[in-house]
């Protein structure tokens, strides 16, 4: 069994024929169990960001500075196109100051690897940049208080599609109370700052919930389409 057949079973898909031989996977990627090496190999060093990052590591806004290990502010090229948005912090992403390096950073590492990205393409942040205590849900005033660095983040990077994982990630940067399968369904194409947005599940769900890769898997093809040629496909 090749590598990308490898990773697509993993994303529940059993066959996949690509319209577009230029983003065929390598079996030279390398991704999921180098992830943490990874990650921190392509955090690149631009003055807005490292700015952007210095007003996180000093912000009180919230209790969260109280608990956390250390923030967690973002990786990955700037600009990218495109960007991927979780929701907070987990326990091994506080004690590393890097999104996404637990069992849910390898499942995003292999969503990625089905739509032919390596992690070095795409940068990946979270709403929150502290971890909630006892990993709870972000509370509504602690993602109040984020959602203007984000903001600057992605302004900053410049996406050409913007991939949210979760309830939390897309409801914080749309505003809204819609439920996540009222936005992956509605057919609506949103933005975030003139930027398209795809909403898809959280990997830790998926862990949880296997039967709902295939689901997030359409909307990963989605947002390929999207970088792609610009329409929804």
């Amino acid at each position: 069994m090749d590598i990308r057949t490898r990773y697509l079973q993993e994303m529940g898909i059993t066959q996949w024929v690509s319209r577009d031989p230029g983003l065929h996977p390598t079996s030279e990627m390398v991704v999921g169990q180098n992830l943490n090496i990874k990650a921190k190999d392509f955090i690149q060093t631009d003055q807005v960001m490292t700015d952007l990052s210095a007003q996180v590591d000093i912000c009180r806004q919230c209790d969260l500075h109280r608990t956390r290990y250390t923030t967690v502010f973002g990786v990955g090229p700037i600009p990218a196109d495109l960007m991927i948005v979780g929701e907070a912090p987990s326990a091994e992403d506080d004690r590393q100051g890097i999104p996404f390096v637990g069992r849910a950073g390898q499942l995003l590492a292999s969503m990625l690897f089905s739509i032919g990205f390596e992690l070095e393409d795409v940068y990946i942040a979270n709403s929150l940049k502290c971890r909630p205590p006892d990993d709870r849900d972000p509370l509504a005033e602690e993602l109040a208080h984020c959602n203007p660095f984000l903001l600057q983040q992605i302004q900053r990077i410049q996406p050409k599609v913007i991939l949210t994982l979760g309830k939390v990630a897309v409801q914080s940067l749309l505003n809204t109370s819609e439920s996540l399968a009222q936005l992956r369904n509605s057919g609506q194409l949103r933005e975030v700052v003139g930027v398209p947005l795809i909403a898809t599940y959280h990997p830790a769900y998926l862990l949880q919930s296997p039967a709902a890769k295939s689901e997030s898997w359409k909307d990963l093809c989605r947002a390929r389409q999207l970088l792609i040629n610009g329409s929804s496909g």
